[in-house]
């Protein structure tokens, strides 16, 4: 059976996923044509190779029209959109159903987390950043990448949320995010002593939708390791590593 595990030492965001299952083999021509099955016009892949306290990576980011710039706390630019909305756009398509049964299921649990730390209901949600051009484009690319690599099984490590406070559309927030704290209920992680969000809510829903187990990494025969590079440098590698190979089975 073929497994992946996700070493999240600096923590987890849609666009590192990517990045790390570009890096260890993920065909980049395949994934562009998967995601535009979803039609969605306005957006482009930005694919390259960097550098993180001297560790080789791949950087994936999402240019967007909808997006007119990247900073953190203008998510007045972004389209918001609801559940349905973005439920649509998935059942539209002419992806996989069992890709869009796994982004239709991250989703879900992250409208899930949203209503509950606002007080409303999953119908009410606005996604705001989270239905962006951008993180629609992660999470559907994500649910793709797993599955072109044949991944049966997903593991992770236990994950560093980092800390402090972080400025969104409704204010500043401590770290981990409200979403994100709903969304890690039940899995190992810890602050650590990084003053800044190292796990984002679209990396929370992704990781506890499709992880089987949180712990050490098993006994495994890795034939494949990838890292995906995360925005800005840290005092550690800003990476999140990804191991691709077999569970060694006990003869």
């Amino acid at each position: 059976m073929k497994v992946a595990y996700l070493d999240c030492f600096a923590g987890i965001a849609g666009d590192m996923i990517i990045g790390a299952l570009l890096d260890a083999g993920l065909s980049l021509e395949l994934l562009q044509g998967e995601l535009k099955k979803l039609n969605l016009a306005g957006w482009q892949l930005k694919v390259e190779k960097v550098k993180k306290n001297g560790i080789s990576g791949t950087k994936f980011a999402v240019q967007a029209k909808e997006q007119h710039h990247h900073n953190h706390g203008n998510n007045h630019n972004h389209r918001h959109r609801n559940l349905h909305d973005i439920q649509q756009i998935i059942n539209d398509s002419n992806l996989d159903q069992d890709i869009k049964n796994t982004a239709l299921d991250i989703f879900s649990r992250l409208a899930q987390a949203e209503a509950k730390v606002h007080g409303t209901t999953v119908e009410e949600v606005h996604f705001h950043e989270v239905g962006a051009m951008d993180a629609i484009i992660d999470i559907v690319g994500a649910a793709v990448g797993f599955h072109l690599l044949g991944i049966e099984q997903v593991m992770a490590s236990s994950l560093t949320t980092g800390s402090g406070f972080v400025q969104c559309s409704h204010g500043t927030i401590p770290i981990p995010a409200p979403a994100t704290a709903e969304l890690l209920k039940g899995v190992p992680c810890q602050h650590g002593d990084i003053n800044q969000e190292l796990v984002t809510p679209t990396g929370a829903a992704i990781i506890t939708s499709i992880c089987h187990c949180f712990g050490p990494m098993p006994e495994m025969i890795s034939e494949t390791v990838g890292y995906g590079a995360g925005d800005g440098d840290l005092s550690i590698p800003n990476l999140l590593r990804i191991h691709i190979g077999e569970i060694k089975k006990n003869r």
